[in-house]
């Protein structure tokens, strides 16, 4: 492990890695965070860049004042910074700050088409309900489908680009799966996209905040044309996300989202609106956490993504090969093939429910970790293998609990001795499963 080295310690740049949290019994234990795929804790430069910023916050683009002016420039270089960090091209693409990926791709699904009734939308079996539910209702919308192991299959996107036959406006893939981990060789489907004159939308939401990106040149075939992406999943916990995508998108109609800021010239019967990015800006920009963005890139790319990739990777092989060797345990997909997979492993444990098996390991080891069906129910009734007449009964039946899994995912400063104590742990529940069923029983599930 000498090779995953690094000059700095990486927990040492993020704030709260060693605080201790109450356990059932009421003693205190250092906290493990194995829920990074949900939301990641800060650097701690996000954190003094913030700080350091505060005295010289200001309006953004309203302002003659110098603070004003400050603020203004601060928030403009930071869309080079976040257009630089994905290689995007600073000519052609334009670089939207949102609150999050979920806003940034509803955004994309008001401007994607003029006539919304004749585009097809290709999504797929494993997206996160953030991209699949915004276009449902405007599009005519169609899912390529999965392998056994539950990653998507290239032979029947191309069945649907046949199919569709130049109706295709839009194919819209997750990089990487919030459930399963998988990367989705998104430069291998750029091309064949392209091929039958699609764009690509990618949800970088998994993908950004541990591999390098690379949206690839206009013109490439291994183009990617939107990329959207979340700042709060990469260390930068302040209210902002990105949509990345050709300027020509955003130049014609109307935005999703009007207001202040949007318009050029406005009288009672006439409206001119500003030029992209900031005609999809209404409002007054969350500069904070557009600093806090720019800060948490800065910081991936001292350490380098390369080197973050590479360390996680290795962290999640680690963690598959001691899950895999405890009875019990249920691991979910292609268990073999480590290298094309973000640090997530979902699992469960035979016997006890998956929000049962979160809570032990919460209450009892201040182990965080999720659990559910992580906002992508298509994707775990498939996973689970449900019979549809199944998944009927539970629409039928609101009150029924849903079936789920438990995830781990982790962060740059997870450590190799994190994920002993929780595969140590995990066999205790498994070991004293009978008395933490009964300890447990009385604990409300969660509903999502």
């Amino acid at each position: 492990m000498d090779f995953f080295r690094h000059p700095v310690n990486l927990r040492n740049l993020v704030v709260g890695v060693d605080m201790k949290v109450p356990l059932s019994n009421g003693a205190f234990v250092k906290a493990i965070n194995f829920d990074n795929a949900a939301t990641t804790p800060p650097f701690s430069s996000v954190i003094q860049e913030i700080i350091d910023f505060s005295p010289w916050y200001s309006s953004i683009h309203r302002g003659t004042g110098y603070k004003s002016q400050f603020s203004s420039s601060l928030y403009e270089k930071s869309r080079e910074i976040v257009g630089k960090f994905v290689k995007s091209d600073p000519k052609r693409d334009t670089v939207i700050f949102v609150k999050n990926t979920t806003e940034a791709i509803n955004k994309l699904s008001y401007r994607l088409c003029e006539d919304h009734k004749k585009c097809v939308v290709l999504s797929t079996c494993m997206e996160h309900h953030s991209n699949d539910l915004p276009w449902r209702n405007k599009y005519q919308v169609d899912y390529i489908a999965l392998d056994e192991n539950g990653r998507l299959c290239l032979k029947d996107l191309e069945h649907k680009l046949k199919k569709y036959d130049g109706s295709t406006a839009l194919v819209t893939i997750t990089g990487a799966s919030n459930v399963t981990g998988y990367k989705n060789p998104i430069h291998k489907i750029a091309t064949l996209v392209h091929k039958y004159h699609a764009k690509i939308l990618v949800d970088g939401a998994q993908l950004v905040p541990h591999v390098p990106v690379n949206m690839k040149p206009w013109g490439s075939l291994e183009h990617i044309d939107y990329l959207v992406f979340s700042a709060h999943k990469m260390y930068a916990p302040f209210g902002t996300g990105v949509l990345i995508g050709p300027k020509t998108t955003f130049e014609k109609g109307d935005p999703d989202y009007v207001g202040g800021g949007t318009v050029d010239m406005v009288t009672h019967d006439y409206i001119r609106w500003s030029a992209p990015p900031h005609k999809e800006e209404a409002g007054s920009p969350n500069i904070i956490g557009v600093v806090a963005l720019a800060t948490a890139i800065k910081t991936l790319n001292y350490i380098d993504m390369k080197y973050v990739e590479a360390y996680e990777n290795n962290l999640t092989s680690y963690a598959l090969q001691r899950l895999s060797n405890i009875p019990d345990i249920e691991l979910y997909g292609d268990k073999e093939h480590y290298g094309d997979r973000v640090s997530i492993i979902p699992f469960n444990i035979k016997g006890i429910p998956h929000h049962m098996v979160a809570t032990i390991l919460s209450y009892e080891g201040g182990i965080a970790v999720r659990n559910g069906c992580f906002c992508a129910q298509p994707y775990i009734q498939n996973l689970l293998h449900i019979p549809l007449d199944e998944v009927k009964k539970r629409i039928d039946d609101p009150t029924a609990d849903h079936p789920g899994m438990v995830r781990i995912s982790f962060g740059l400063y997870n450590t190799y001795s994190e994920i002993d104590t929780f595969t140590n742990f995990i066999k205790r529940i498994i070991r004293y499963k009978k008395f933490y069923l009964e300890k447990y029983k009385n604990i409300d599930p969660p509903k999502i």
